[in-house]
Order: structure tokens, then C-alpha cells, then sequence
């Protein structure tokens, strides 16, 4: 009997080799104060990569996640800016992701409006409202407890950001992998008009799963408004959305929906962040490192198309290899009928 190895294994000697060839080039690279910076610096990739891949398995595509970031973020500013404590403002501005993947989930659901054009709108109105209310200016938040949640270090070594992240990922794997939600959710990436036909609840399934990706936008926002005391209305204005698209493909979750997991969305999220933190260490100019990135995700693309279309012929074969079986040799009961108008003539 052959072992079948977990589908993470090949993306996690990528990050191995990649981590060991810039460990070779640069003795800063694999250093304990390093590799908690790099783990850092990944938290908000990570979870804007995790919710994106729910929406990714169901076969749609969320454009919002950077615009929600900083949303989310200047909403936990003005809010604390309100006199009200840093957990209420921390919940309004997870709330505003939520709310705004609700939004987006409904538009796609009931206007049929696809799913690029919806979040690439919804990403329009998240991005300038910040702007607008802020006049494109920080807004400062200066409270001890509310720097724990991004600046924090659990027995004085761990990032506080990084166990939360990891807490998430273990939820949302179990989520996917253990409940019957996400076997709908795997289902509805399969195929829609099945999963419809089979009894599933798929207007709730498609909503659900653009609410999941608002609401871990709007926690990563909080998290990184706390790592700089501040709400910035272009925190999410750079490579965020780019860089969750990346992860979450290069971690080998499908742009056709039904395939993926998230220890590989996890994993790849480490390989962008270890990319990143690796050029920086190396002094790679900044214009070159989207380039990287982009040839990162281009390749990975690729290969999942190459996939995806080597197992629709899979699929076909079978189909037609079925058929011809059928054809040549009949249904059961076609021969039982046989037989019995043998036996009475």
C-alpha cells in the first residue's frame, strides 16, 4: 500500500529550501530576534490569506481584504477616539470587516453581480471612506492594553499577534475540515448547481464564507492599528491584497474553487512573508521585491491551472470509459430481463 503524503508536504520543502538558501546568503537571516520579525510581519499576510481562502475553495475572489484593513483600523481609532475602552473600539472595528463582507456576500448572492466586479467596487467605497473621514491623516491610539494585542510578547519571546494567528488558522482548519459547513463549503467550489441540487443551503454557504473573509480583514486591521498606535486610512493600500491572493494560491488553495486547505494558505504565508523579510535582509531594492512576488504567484497559477485541467481530463475519461462499459456490457437489470425472456422462450 503506497502512503500518501499530506498535500502541505511539497510547499513546506519549498519554504525549507527557500529559508536554507537565504540562511546561506545571509547569517542574519536564521536568528531568533529574525525569525520572530519575519513571523510578525506575516500575521496580517496570514489572515487576510486565510479568509480569502474561503472565499477562494467556494470559487469567487475577494478584492476588499486591503481595503477593510485599513477600514477596520481607522474605525478602532475613532471609536477609542470616542472615549469608549479599547476592546469596544478593537470589536467595531472587526465589526466593520464583517459588516462589509456581509455586504459583499449578499451583493454576489442576490444581484448575481460577479464576484471580481463586487469586491473590486466594495474595495473602492472601504478604501476612500477612511480617507474621507480622516482627510488621509493617522489617527493616533496611545493605551497600554490595546499595544498588548500587536506589540505584545507572551513569556517574553512569543509575538502576542503571532498566537492569535496561529489560533485562527488551527480554528478555521477545523472549521473546514471537521464541520458540516465546510464539507459545503468544499462542495459548493465543487459544483454549484450539485451542491443546490444535493440540499445545500448555498445562498447561506456564498455569504457566509465573504463574512469570514471581512471579519479576519477587519481582526488583522485591529491588530496592525495596534502595532503602529495608530489608525492609518492607507494601511491597506500597498501589497496586502496582493500578497493574501499570493499565499493562499502558492499554499496550493485552487483559483477554481474546491481545492485547498489552510495549513497550505498557512504555509504559503510563511513563504511570502520569509520572501519578503529575505530581500529586505539582503537589501533588495523595493521595486524588485513585487516583481519576485508576482513571478512567485504567476508560476503557482500555473500550476494550479495545469492541475485543474489534467483532472477535468481525469474526469472525463472516466466518464466516457463508463459509458463504454455500459454500452457494451448493459445495465444489471438490462441482462436480468435477458435471461428471464430467455427462460420463458
Amino acid at each position: 500500500m503506497r502512503r500518501k503524503f499530506p498535500n502541505e508536504l511539497g510547499i513546506t520543502i519549498v519554504l525549507i529550501v527557500i529559508g536554507a538558501i537565504l540562511s546561506l546568503l545571509s547569517d542574519r537571516f536564521f536568528t531568533t530576534s529574525n525569525i520572530f520579525t519575519l513571523l510578525l510581519n506575516t500575521v496580517n499576510i496570514g489572515l487576510l490569506a486565510i479568509g480569502e481562502s474561503f472565499v477562494l475553495l467556494t470559487g469567487g475572489i475577494d478584492l476588499s481584504v486591503g481595503a477593510i484593513l485599513a477600514l477596520s483600523g481607522v474605525m478602532t481609532a475613532l471609536v477609542y477616539q470616542a472615549h469608549l475602552p479599547w476592546y469596544v473600539a478593537s470589536l467595531a472595528g472587526i465589526v466593520s470587516g464583517l459588516l462589509t463582507g456581509l455586504f459583499n456576500g449578499v451583493v454576489i448572492r442576490y444581484t448575481r453581480v460577479p464576484p471580481f466586479i463586487a469586491t473590486f467596487a466594495s474595495m473602492g467605497v472601504a478604501s476612500s471612506i477612511p480617507l474621507i473621514i480622516t482627510q488621509a491623516n493617522p489617527i493616533p491610539i496611545i493605551n497600554k492594553a490595546f499595544g498588548f494585542v500587536g506589540q505584545g510578547f507572551v513569556f517574553s519571546v512569543i509575538p502576542f499577534p503571532v498566537i492569535i494567528f496561529v489560533l485562527v488558522a488551527i480554528v478555521a482548519h477545523i472549521v473546514l475540515s471537521r464541520t458540516v459547513f465546510g464539507t459545503y463549503v468544499y462542495a459548493f467550489g465543487g459544483n454549484r448547481e450539485s451542491s443546490r441540487l444535493s440540499g445545500i443551503n448555498t445562498p447561506r454557504v456564498e455569504i457566509l464564507v465573504y463574512v469570514i473573509s471581512g471579519t479576519l480583514a477587519g481582526l488583522s486591521g485591529v491588530i496592525l492599528a495596534s502595532r503602529l498606535a495608530s489608525g492609518y486610512p492607507t494601511a491597506g493600500a500597498g501589497n496586502s491584497l496582493f500578497e493574501a491572493i499570493s499565499a493562499a494560491v502558492v499554499g496550493g488553495v485552487s483559483l477554481f474553487g474546491g481545492i485547498g486547505s489552510i495549513p497550505g494558505a498557512f504555509v504559503g504565508a510563511l513563504i511570502i512573508g520569509t520572501l519578503s523579510d529575505g530581500m529586505n535582509i539582503l537589501n533588495v531594492n523595493s521595486y524588485w521585491q513585487p516583481l519576485v512576488i508576482g513571478l512567485v504567484i504567476l508560476i503557482a497559477v500555473t500550476i494550479d491551472t495545469i492541475r485543474s485541467s489534467r483532472s477535468g481530463k481525469l474526469k472525463s475519461r472516466l466518464r466516457v470509459s463508463r459509458k463504454a462499459t455500459v454500452g457494451e456490457t448493459g445495465s444489471p437489470a438490462d441482462g436480468s430481463a435477458k435471461q428471464q425472456t430467455n427462460g420463458r422462450t
